[in-house]
């Protein structure tokens, strides 16, 4: 399989499929294909698997595109400005995210809901308890709003961050929520009573526009009745 991630602000995954690959996207992933890849919508994973996706905000159903002769082409587009980030999932390091950061991945792949541990972390989180795990062996595209950001955090080594920044992390980060210190910065800091907090070893990838963020920025421009 190869692949190519082109443009700026609105990025495109455009995926080249060789007779008998495929991949798969939520339901309505898809920008466009070439005839020679099929489409194939089922529930992966299972009743269990269909409804923890729809706790994370994904679709019920999950669709496959597979090349059935020759070489094909399927792309995948961004659905806000932001940037695609290519991941090679291994057993050993599987990878969290947050919700509807799922673009596409192999079939190899598997998309499962992944609880926050601490009840800090369920509660003020900005995603709740419910977060994505990507785990099995093979590639995997993940969309982030605004631009993306790497640490790569040392044993030890921790990032406060304001909880709708979080974009992904290995599963060797650890992910808690502290609160901000202080009653006039809980108050006037603009930065709310919660910050998360990812402490390494491992690496975090951070994005720059929040959903909400942007949606609480529009809010003040809609006209009211």
């Amino acid at each position: 399989m190869k692949y190519t991630i082109r443009g700026k602000d609105m990025p495109i995954v455009d995926v080249e499929l060789k007779a008998g690959e495929s991949l798969y996207t939520e339901s309505g992933g898809m920008a466009w294909k070439s005839p020679n890849v099929s489409m194939d919508s089922s529930v992966r994973g299972g009743v269990g698997g269909a409804l923890g996706r729809m706790f994370t905000g994904e679709s019920l159903f999950l669709v496959t595109y597979a090349c059935t002769e020759g070489t094909g082409t399927v792309s995948f587009c961004c659905e806000m400005p932001g940037n695609i980030l290519d991941l090679d999932i291994t057993p050993d390091n599987p990878i969290i995210c947050q919700r509807d950061a799922f673009m596409a991945a192999e079939p190899t792949v598997e998309l499962t809901v992944e609880f926050t541990k601490r009840l800090g972390a369920g509660f003020f989180g900005g995603e709740g308890f419910i977060l994505q795990k990507l785990t099995g062996s093979g590639k995997a595209f993940l969309e982030f709003s605004g631009e993306l950001t790497e640490y790569k955090l040392k044993e030890g080594q921790s990032l406060e961050i304001d909880p709708g920044y979080v974009g992904a992390f290995e599963h060797t980060v650890t992910y808690d929520i502290r609160r901000v210190e202080g009653i006039k910065n809980m108050l006037f800091s603009g930065e709310g009573l919660f910050l998360a907090v990812l402490e390494g070893p491992g690496t975090v990838w951070l994005q720059s526009m929040p959903l909400q963020n942007l949606a609480a920025k529009l809010h003040r421009y809609m006209p009211r009745k």
